[in-house]
């Protein structure tokens, strides 16, 4: 393709691009992200070649390799078009008998096809699957739509329409304009309107302006980011040159993790191809306007998401916070201004410059709107990424999206916002997910994460996990996060194994409260959520820590024993040959017995019994 000289050629462009789409109108999306690859995808692309080459298909049928659709369990999973058709779980073998039955003769194939957790029933259509029918995919939809290495699909489908539009129709001013009227706020977290920080850079004065993405998602269980960058790297792209035109920056960064190497290669593609075109660089689009952005790669420090941190390591220095007593946009890289953003809200604002504010306000509440990506992870039936409206009630997310519990549990809680986030009771799964109802349940929206937990997690022990982490990411850098972090884990910990006292409930929430009072930056702030929300929803469960030396969910290992029932012990010696400590004697079809001595209470003992002989108490 030649380079792009006017929105005009553009136009040009898409339009011939269209036309070659509807040349070969039957198409095989299949779904290769880093899970999709994970679980095989890049066996059955090349097995798809194949078939297609050898039953003469191959310049009849396109096949579309993407980034993730969402529904990361099911993979790989491929989508045929026309027919929505939905089949997962694919393996190699699989393919021969789609291309001769489905793309051949127009046959469904039912054991491919994907089977309701609820309700059981095998389901053709992706439109119609209950985990993608009751979300909004305004920005993941694209996905499936797009090889995440080929611009030009990403051009056809209306890619660099919004670019072209704000560079040509519109001032600066009248872009900040519309982003603060569609209300569109940080999704990174924070939640600070993305339209008032890009006004407040682009006041600011100074010669040399930066923009920077932040793609350091370290949440333990959150990949949303990844998945977008993966996925539609342009979209991210095209977001950042409209945000760079608009505050009147000439340079940017798209900071990611170094654990991302499909979402790095992915974007340095896509940066490469925008450049070759003239849709960045010198001129874009003949509007006189040049711009240019590269990708940094981070060293996986949890605490560089926070901003100035993230700025320090740009410069070269170590990923330390630096005290906002002045932000970014007024002084940030090189004490120039600077507008740090997240993949997701970069990835908005293309929507929002083709749509309008208007569409994009009408979704979600009135002080937080539009669509959010969330991961959905733990302990639930439908795992992935999810997109729906903000204001959407946990319930909605968790039942109709997520399926529920698995393996007929209770749900007993979830944590909303990554390792710092707060853990929000069943009884308040009414709650809808918005920036304000969040930070009032004492949680907050975080990047997106979601950890679904059910009647076997014991909150105390959840406490104590998500402090850990936190400890070992912390920084160090002021007192109140470096001591107080350690000293809350030091308490919970003790609680889980049974030397805590009712002082120390006290003494732990004022700690709390103290950390979160006096921290230098968000991590620190933020760390005392699962202990003060846990301690708000879950007393009980560390008063029967504390006064019955009992963990009730029989999860905190030096608070429970294992034993055998003889009654129904067979002596089938399965626990015996799978425990690692060698814990476990007994004759064969003679009762086991257990030595609490040599005992881990791993579980694999439990797991192993086909006969419920395994007591725990």
């Amino acid at each position: 393709m030649r380079r792009i000289e006017s929105p005009e050629q553009l136009v040009s462009l898409r339009e011939e691009l269209q036309k070659k789409r509807q040349e070969q109108p039957v198409t095989v999306i299949v779904s290769s992200g880093t899970c999709g690859q994970a679980r095989g995808s890049l066996g059955v692309l090349d097995a798809f070649r194949r078939e297609l080459d050898k039953q003469g298909l191959a310049g009849k049928v396109a096949l579309r390799v993407t980034g993730c659709h969402g529904f990361c369990e099911q993979e790989p999973l491929a989508i045929i078009e026309p027919g929505n058709i939905f089949y997962c779980r694919l393996k190699p073998d699989d393919v021969p008998e789609i291309v001769s039955e489905t793309l051949v003769k127009g046959q469904v194939l039912d054991r491919l096809l994907y089977t309701d957790s609820v309700s059981g029933e095998k389901i053709v259509h992706e439109a119609d699957i209950p985990f993608y029918r009751a979300q909004n995919r305004v920005l993941l939809g694209q996905n499936k739509l797009v090889d995440p290495c080929k611009i030009e699909d990403y051009i056809a489908i209306g890619g660099y329409a919004a670019l072209a539009k704000a560079l040509t129709s519109m001032k600066p001013e009248e872009v900040i304009a519309e982003i603060k009227a569609s209300g569109l706020r940080g999704r990174g977290g924070a939640g600070f309107p993305t339209g008032r920080k890009w006004e407040l850079c682009r006041r600011a004065s100074g010669e040399d302006k930066y923009v920077i993405c932040n793609a350091d998602e370290g949440d333990p269980g959150a990949y949303m980011n990844r998945a977008v960058l993966e996925g539609n790297p342009h979209s991210v792209l095209e977001g950042i040159i409209i945000g760079a035109y608009a505050i009147g920056a000439q340079h940017g960064f798209i900071y990611v993790r170094a654990e991302y190497p499909l979402a790095v290669e992915h974007t340095e593609i896509a940066i490469a191809q925008a450049r070759e075109l003239g849709l960045l660089g010198e001129n874009i689009l003949g509007s006189g306007f040049s711009f240019d952005v590269r990708v940094a790669r981070g060293a996986g420090a949890f605490v560089a998401g926070e901003e100035t941190a993230l700025i320090a390591a740009l410069e070269g220095e170590v990923s330390e916070p630096r005290p906002k007593d002045v932000y970014p946009v007024e002084k940030g890289y090189m004490d120039c201004p600077t507008t740090i953003n997240n993949v997701e809200t970069w990835a908005d604002v293309q929507l929002i410059i083709n749509n309008g504010s208007d569409w994009f306000a009408a979704m979600g509440t009135e002080r937080s709107a539009g669509t959010k990506i969330f991961t959905l992870a733990g302990k639930v039936k439908n795992t992935g990424l999810v997109e729906v409206e903000l204001g959407t009630p946990l319930r909605t997310i968790i039942f109709d999206i997520g399926g529920g519990a698995v393996d007929g549990k209770e749900i007993k809680a979830v944590q909303v916002g990554g390792p710092s986030g707060g853990c929000i009771p069943v009884d308040l799964f009414d709650l809808t997910v918005d920036y304000e109802a969040l930070t009032e349940a004492g949680s907050m929206m975080g990047s997106g994460g979601m950890v679904v937990m059910d009647e076997d997690s014991c909150m105390v022990d959840m406490a104590r996990y998500f402090l850990e982490f936190l400890q070992d990411e912390s920084c160090g850098k002021c007192v109140p996060c470096r001591l107080g972090i350690d000293r809350m884990l030091e308490i919970v910990t003790d609680i889980t194994e049974g030397r805590g006292t009712e002082k120390q409930l006290v003494l732990v929430k004022e700690l709390a409260e103290t950390v979160a009072l006096a921290s230098l930056c968000a991590l620190g702030k933020t760390a005392p959520n699962p202990v003060l929300t846990t301690l708000r929803y879950f007393r009980p469960e560390y008063e029967a820590h504390i006064r019955e030396q009992r963990c009730p969910a029989l999860a905190c290992r030096a608070l429970i024993h294992y034993t055998i029932d003889p009654e129904k012990c067979t002596g089938c010696m399965v626990c015996l040959r799978a425990c690692p400590q060698g814990a476990i004697t007994g004759e064969k079809k003679e009762p086991h017995v257990i030595n609490e001595e040599l005992c881990t209470k791993c579980g694999i003992c439990k797991e192993e019994c086909k006969f419920d002989a395994i007591i725990v108490e």
